[in-house]
């Protein structure tokens, strides 16, 4: 399950109706198209049917997206709890190395002339998806392409 803000759901939201309204306009695109003569060697009608296919595509994986996503109140989380929008010191196990991450929504800009102090991952990645729900002081395991990780919760910032 993706956990998001209202502001991301609405984000959600209005993009559909964007690929929606597109997708009138391809279908406008491939009327046209139909009108200039032989399909078989008609390469706009051919690359409207493309073009409607792929929007048709994120369409529905955006449907269903928006469907399964759970909004979260800020104000009705735990404050000992990692959440989106925390932000999190956390401690390597194997290296003894603390960090600081800011969990973010998947649809979250990131701001990447403002310097920070902290890295942002979103909550769908690994780190992300582990730290989820942890509270100070609890181990979580993360498996990432270089193996596995254990990272300590030491602190929430925010």
């Amino acid at each position: 399950m993706e956990f998001v803000t209202r502001e991301d759901k609405d984000k959600l939201a209005r993009l559909l109706i964007e690929l929606h309204a597109l997708d009138r306009v391809l279908t406008e695109r491939i009327a046209e198209a139909r009108g200039h003569g032989d399909l078989r060697e008609n390469s706009d009608y051919h690359a409207a049917r493309e073009d409607k296919s792929m929007n048709n595509l994120r369409i529905r994986e955006l449907e269903v997206r928006i469907a399964t996503v759970q909004v979260i109140q800020k104000d009705e989380l735990p404050k000992d709890m990692v959440f989106l929008g925390a932000i999190v010191r956390i401690k390597d196990e194997a290296t003894g190395k603390v960090e600081t991450y800011r969990i973010v929504s998947s649809l979250a800009e990131s701001d990447a002339d403002c310097p920070s102090s902290h890295r942002e991952v979103t909550s769908t990645s690994p780190i992300g998806e582990s730290l989820m729900k942890a509270r100070v002081g609890e181990t979580v395991r993360v498996n990432l392409p270089r193996g596995e990780r254990r990272l300590t919760v030491v602190e929430i910032i925010a």
